[in-house]
């Protein structure tokens, strides 16, 4: 099985980490296109069963064999509750009545959670000044680019918007317990997680939503293929990749660049616009993410591991 490279190149990690905020950006308004027309659980029971396909055939090119005991499918299906089958459909259910905006924000205390449960349970994640600071930066400027007045609707629709609160929380446990996969090609989890999550909401949505009954939009088809091959076939590799060289605390501080790519994506896409010190806290943000993700990849780097 193909192993990560010792010491990997930072700025291609750093690269690859925009890469996957950029993926993740987009996903918000992919769902809120793909729920006009598709209902949540029938929505990522496709998404999860595209993408697992499309990381299948990949690896099958490659001819890179996925695990076959049960121990490690019996992670997979773990992560599979932890990173897509439950924070995937809350959120695709909470966006029904919620703004993609508002998603983005509650979804992005993604580290926040991470780095408390590092601290408190795992403790594999070393606990650094830079890191405190990484924290309170990205928060800052999250709320500098989405700006107070998107908070506004805080406490409307409070149920779907607890809903993303648990989702992060889950996107948080994923992260850590994304390291028991140390050692697989990137792509072997995340496709075996994915394939879990597949086999777990298919029967539901069959019994729930009757797929063959609906009637999708083009609109709708075109964000689901595009939800499931770009923001989770693609997505996942690049995560778990991650995981595995920034750490699950520096992995999820790409959810502090989330926020201002999604915003944008949102502005092209859905109307939406940005508070004008969006580029003040544009700046906050990326300094928040390098304060969370450099320390820790010099650390390992000294100490001769990942």
């Amino acid at each position: 099985m193909p192993t990560m490279p010792q010491n990997p190149n930072l700025a291609r990690e750093l690269i690859l980490l925009l890469a996957l905020a950029t993926l993740w950006g987009a996903s918000y308004t992919f769902i809120k296109i793909g729920v006009e027309t598709i209902p949540p659980v029938t929505l990522i029971a496709a998404r999860t069963l595209i993408a697992g396909a499309i990381l299948l055939a990949v690896l099958r090119h490659r001819r890179i064999r996925l695990p076959s005991d049960g121990a490690t499918w019996r992670r997979f299906f773990v992560q599979a509750c932890l990173n897509s089958v439950i924070p995937f459909t809350l959120i695709a259910w909470a966006e029904q009545s919620v703004d993609a905006g508002l998603a983005v924000i509650l979804n992005s205390a993604t580290p926040i959670f991470t780095f408390l449960l590092t601290v408190l349970i795992v403790r594999h994640e070393q606990v650094t000044a830079r890191k405190l600071f990484g924290v309170m930066a990205g928060l800052a400027g999250i709320c500098l680019v989405i700006g107070v007045e998107a908070l506004n609707g805080l406490g409307e629709d409070l149920m779907a918007q607890l809903a993303i609160i648990l989702a992060t929380a889950c996107y948080a446990g994923a992260a850590i317990f994304g390291k028991n996969f140390n050692g697989f090609d990137p792509a072997v989890p995340a496709a075996g997680s994915l394939i879990s999550g597949a086999a777990i909401l298919l029967p539901v949505s069959l019994v729930v939503d009757r797929p063959w009954t609906l009637d999708p939009s083009a609109a709708s088809m075109l964000a689901l293929l595009g939800l499931s091959a770009f923001s989770t076939a693609l997505a996942f590799a690049i995560y778990f990749r991650l995981v595995q060289t920034l750490g699950s605390v520096g992995t999820t501080s790409q959810a502090y660049l989330r926020v201002p790519i999604g915003v944008t994506i949102g502005i092209v896409f859905l109307g939406e616009s940005l508070s004008p010190t969006a580029w003040i806290g544009l700046i906050c943000v990326i300094s928040g993410v390098a304060a969370m993700t450099i320390p820790a990849r010099v650390s390992a780097t000294k100490a001769g591991t990942i």
